[in-house]
């Protein structure tokens, strides 16, 4: 597939219009057309030489068109995009008093397997490029008429499985002659694929790692997360010690209390004894319900006792606030159900 020119970084785009005969600040230009402005016809861009824009016009530009805009009655709107293969992802957009935030798509499809996730449900279609995770961001900014200050790449898809264009789409947000968000702003939440750990480390990111954990034993997790079956909690731990050590940015360890099954004495026992540390932080998240899977969420109460326990016991813990309920905001929700609507 051909590079999109609004996935070109601003060194890509000066070196463009170098070899096209042009003058190095031209591709400035071209980088301002799509990132600052957020213009999608390079033939619209008058300050360009017609000379270039018309030579421009031959570099393909791929973005996001809305089907459905869900609101939540607590400010949350979750969307449902077309790609220009038909292709449908989604992305959820979530305000708070002192910040914006996106969680964005990264392929369509998820081939992790999770049992209790809804990104899972509908056949795997590719990797996304980083263009159009990049227009998940830009669209949302503008069909919502505020910026978004913090993003999340936790929609549908797993990001170390589309390792270089999630990369590639880091640097196109981060760029300070584009949107300039700064890497802290933004979190990156994998199921624990242990070479990509290790990978993205040496990037030397300054940006949030999270690891969905969801159980403290490898028989446990091994029942929802077939990931397990190749990386073990102890080599995943493992990356996350080196992965703080390099970066000095600590990793969250992400948790959905499934009653009966990751809330007994013995997990809070587990995680009291292997996760204290300031390399860790757990977040206990009530889990989202899906048809598919028969487990059911710990109630409040619970969660509220079991984050105390772990506090009392030295653990950094949080307890993660649950938006868009009413709106099915689980990523993969909405995919499935419109999918199913194109078949029938």
């Amino acid at each position: 597939m051909q590079r999109a020119g609004n996935a070109f970084t601003l060194a890509e785009c000066r070196e463009w219009a170098i070899r096209q005969g042009f003058p190095a600040f031209r591709g400035n230009q071209l980088f301002h057309h799509f990132h600052v402005e957020r213009k999608r016809d390079i033939l619209e861009a008058h300050v360009l030489p017609k000379a270039f824009r018309e030579r421009a016009a031959s570099l393909p530009v791929r973005t996001v068109q809305k089907i459905h805009r869900l609101a939540s009655c607590d400010g949350s709107a979750k969307y449902l995009l077309a790609l220009e293969d038909g292709a449908a992802i989604e992305t959820v957009f979530m305000p708070y008093a002192d910040r914006t935030t996106l969680c964005v798509s990264t392929q369509v499809g998820c081939r992790m397997g999770c049992t209790f996730c809804a990104s899972t449900k509908a056949a795997f279609g590719r990797n996304l490029q980083a263009e159009e995770i990049l227009e998940q961001v830009y669209r949302v900014e503008e069909w919502e008429n505020t910026p978004i200050t913090r993003i999340v790449l936790m929609g549908i898809g797993e990001p170390l499985d589309n390792f270089d264009e999630v990369l590639r789409f880091i640097h196109l947000v981060t760029a300070p002659e584009g949107k300039n968000l700064s890497e802290r702003h933004i979190t990156l939440s994998t199921c624990g694929i242990v070479p990509g750990i290790y990978r993205l480390m040496e990037e030397k990111l300054a940006i949030n790692l999270a690891i969905s954990l969801h159980a403290t034993s490898d028989e446990r997790r091994k029942r929802t997360m077939p990931i397990a079956r190749r990386y073990g909690i102890a080599q995943v731990l493992d990356a996350c010690d080196a992965y703080f050590a390099k970066t000095g940015r600590r990793i969250s360890l992400e948790y959905a209390l499934i009653q009966g099954e990751n809330d007994r004495e013995e997990d809070v026992q587990w995680m009291s004894t292997h996760l204290v540390g300031p390399q860790y932080h757990v977040n206990l998240i009530p889990l989202n319900t899906i048809e598919e899977f028969q487990g059911h969420s710990a109630n409040v109460k619970a969660i509220a006792r079991f984050a105390e326990r772990l506090e009392k016991n030295g653990v950094h813990v949080s307890i993660r606030q649950k938006r868009g309920a009413d709106i099915d905001a689980a990523c993969g929700q909405l995919r499935v159900l419109y999918e199913e609507e194109e078949r029938n």
